[in-house]
């Protein structure tokens, strides 16, 4: 386990050097943030003022460099337009953007992977078929446009659910959240909703092609001839194997939630990472777009390790750290 989380961290630590320098480069080559920040009337000394302030009159590779030695030390650089540290900004939006998407994964794994268990196990019948085509449906509907339906349904029409915000918060260990009050729940439902809605069709279809491969394994023929009772069978025979790859794909899906969830809170105006990252690319805000990156490649990786945990604990015969060699 030491030596698979030391070649992981190493893993890591490249991907984010890699990556850090990808947007720097294309934020460097998409324009000048000074162009944005200082008043169209400011006369060239006030550019040039402007432009040493922020460091962005020595060559890229400096400022690269820069970067990656505050970065070592914790400081991923000041945001242009706010002046307080980029990272600050980043951790007050992102219990909002995390909450919203762990509820978003709940929603869907809670409905997903039953409804899949249905479909694989009664494939020709009509609530089979009726889920099916509802997955078909959640993969091929817009987010934007199931969130403005949500919202003409049931904000303006209805009037049951607000449309934007976050509602009230109580704090947990000093983090605010929105799912301990009604207030809360009634702004969350709506874009939970439709950020689960992808993620629940994607776990239908995934539950479903697991179970029916499973049904025609010898073991489970086995364990029917037994005349064990079906809800042990499937609950122990073919849910314990068919759980190993759906919690791989929902391991990446949480982590793609988390970075992909700008659409669903900008529809919805959910006060989260989304809003400030559009923001920041808007003016430029080269600090603020490289920490967002940085952070969300860091929750992947802390996300991808307790997925391979939970993996070899669901399979023993998965072992972390070179069990190969050993064989």
């Amino acid at each position: 386990m030491l030596a698979y989380a030391i070649r992981r961290f190493g893993q890591s630590f490249i991907v984010l050097v890699f990556m850090s320098f990808l947007v720097f480069v294309g934020v460097y080559a998409i324009g000048n943030p000074v162009e944005l920040l200082v008043n169209p009337q400011a006369d060239e000394a006030e550019r040039i003022r402007a432009t040493a302030a922020l460091g962005l009159d020595k060559p890229f590779l400096e400022q690269y460099w820069g970067f990656l030695v505050g970065a070592a030390k914790g400081d991923l650089g000041k945001s242009f337009v706010f002046n307080v540290p980029a990272l600050t900004l980043i951790l007050e939006k992102l219990p909002a953007t995390i909450e919203l998407a762990f509820v978003a994964m709940v929603l869907a794994i809670s409905l997903g992977i039953p409804l899949g268990l249905v479909a694989g196990l009664k494939p020709d019948s009509f609530v089979g078929r009726g889920i099916m085509a509802g997955s078909i449906m959640g993969f091929s509907l817009p987010t934007f446009w199931v969130g403005l339906v949500l919202i003409m349904i049931f904000s303006v029409h209805l009037g049951w659910l607000p449309s934007n915000g976050r509602g009230e918060t109580v704090l947990v260990a000093g983090i605010p959240v929105s799912f301990l009050t009604m207030d809360g729940i009634a702004h969350l439902a709506m874009p939970a909703t439709n950020l689960a809605l992808f993620k629940l069709s994607l776990l239908i279809r995934l539950t479903r092609a697991g179970t029916r491969e499973a049904m025609l394994q010898d073991y489970v023929k086995f364990a029917r001839a037994k005349g064990l009772p079906q809800r042990r069978v499937i609950g122990v025979h073919v849910l314990k194997n068919i759980l190993i790859p759906i919690v791989t794909v929902i391991g990446l899906e949480l982590g793609s939630v988390i970075a992909f969830a700008i659409v669903t809170e900008s529809i919805f105006a959910w006060p989260g990472t989304g809003k400030l990252l559009i923001d920041s690319i808007n003016q430029l805000d080269r600090p603020v777009i490289v920490a967002y990156l940085l952070v969300i490649v860091s929750l992947f990786v802390v996300i991808n390790f307790v997925v391979d945990v939970l993996y070899s604990l669901l399979d023993p015969r998965v072992r972390l750290g070179g069990a190969a060699a050993a064989h």
